[in-house]
């Protein structure tokens, strides 16, 4: 495909859904609606990809195991080259032997939108399934690591029950009346 292309601007447009990250092995993606535009730029040397990725993945919220949706909107930039032999240790550049006819994109697009994704996958405070949230409190063994997460749960547990009004941190509430009396002084 790449060696017959003629010189100038192209653009390929790809639709990835839950089979795409079946195909490659990746169990982590529950679903996937994620559009990629890639505009492949050939001035007789070498090729400039760019890929724009917007979309959403569904995963596993990791603390109450229900599905999370993550927005991806990221792009990647690489430069695709002939040489000797395949070379890829380096980002923005990518060196493919003389004989290959094609480059497979998938998996760069494959990176590309796993390296977008964040490592934690948590929904926002309040927003977890309060049963298994409820689950997880009671079956937590208490110890110093573990009263931060206690501590999180319970905070999610009051946004659950009083959504009229948000819970404030008693240190920034602390560091607020400090700065209220400094005003008024």
């Amino acid at each position: 495909m790449l060696k017959s292309l003629p010189k100038g601007t192209h653009t390929f447009e790809y639709h990835l859904d839950k089979q795409f990250f079946v195909n490659m092995e990746n169990t982590d993606v529950r679903d996937a609606d994620v559009n990629v535009v890639l505009t492949l730029v050939y001035n007789g040397t070498f090729y400039d990809l760019t890929f724009d990725v917007t979309g959403t993945v569904t995963l596993l919220c990791d603390r109450c195991l229900d599905n999370l949706d993550v927005p991806i909107e990221t792009q990647y930039h690489v430069v695709v080259k002939f040489g000797e032999s395949y070379d890829d240790s380096s980002d923005e550049m990518l060196v493919i032997p003389e004989s290959d006819n094609y480059l497979n994109v998938a998996y760069l697009i494959y990176d590309t939108v796993m390296l977008a994704i964040p490592i934690k996958h948590v929904h926002p405070l309040g927003k977890c399934n309060r049963a298994m949230s409820a689950l997880l409190k009671k079956h937590r063994s208490q110890g110093v690591d573990d009263e931060l997460e206690n501590q999180l749960i319970d905070e999610m547990d009051d946004m659950d029950t009083d959504q009229s009004e948000p819970a404030t941190d008693p240190r920034w509430d602390a560091l607020k009346k400090l700065q209220d009396d400094s005003e008024n002084n």
